[in-house]
């Protein structure tokens, strides 16, 4: 079973609608129990990233999916927001500490470019760093779907396996072990959004 970590925050639908489509069973949950029993964990996210944390700390998730990724090392997806909590903290409303799982920080998007708009949304190529399982059969610039006005910066250690030039290069994807996460929305990316959640789901 695939689990779809619900913190209050997210389109938690269209990612079980993505996974079902490319032939997983997957439940949407904010119960540590049930979710301490799936195979693989996908954290999803739109929102802010105070109140991700503050959510999944209020719902008590942050030991289990802890112990899941660190210890049992189960294969984890961030999503967007769930992507940017990975890391170790946030500049966004203050600061606030991520799960710490891939070591960057999360700070605004500053376009070199003053035409280009903030909010980040729309299709942009994703340029492969390195070899990652995620892009598997996947052109390197291919399109995916962004929304967002935070970026995780280029992490240390080279787990940043995608990048994204917006007037600027940004993490676009992270492989760090069973640790996986893009700033694009696969579930919104057609063919290639599908392919890599694919990949995910059948070769992590």
């Amino acid at each position: 079973m695939i689990g779809i970590i619900d913190y209050g925050l997210g389109n938690l639908t269209s990612v079980l609608g993505a996974v079902t489509k490319v032939g997983f069973d997957g439940v949407i949950s904010s119960d540590p129990g049930e979710l301490a029993d799936c195979e693989k964990l996908i954290l999803p996210g739109v929102g802010a990233f105070p109140e991700g944390m503050a959510n999944l700390n209020d719902r008590g998730l942050v030991d289990v999916l802890d112990d899941q990724v660190r210890q049992r090392r189960v294969p984890i997806l961030g999503i967007c927001l769930g992507f940017q909590l990975l890391g170790n903290n946030s500049t966004e409303f203050g600061e606030t500490d991520g799960l710490g799982w891939i070591d960057a920080p999360v700070t605004v998007l500053t376009p070199d470019d003053a035409a280009l708009r903030v909010p980040h949304v729309g299709w942009n190529e994703v340029l492969q760093a390195s070899d990652c399982v995620l892009f598997d059969g996947i052109d390197d610039g291919a399109l995916f779907y962004f929304v967002h006005t935070y970026k995780m910066e280029l992490p240390s250690g080279g787990v940043a396996v995608g990048t994204c030039d917006y007037g600027g290069r940004f993490t676009a994807a992270v492989q760090n072990g069973n640790v996986f996460g893009t700033q694009f929305h696969p579930e919104k990316s057609q063919q290639c959004g599908l392919a890599l959640l694919r990949n995910f789901l059948e070769k992590t």
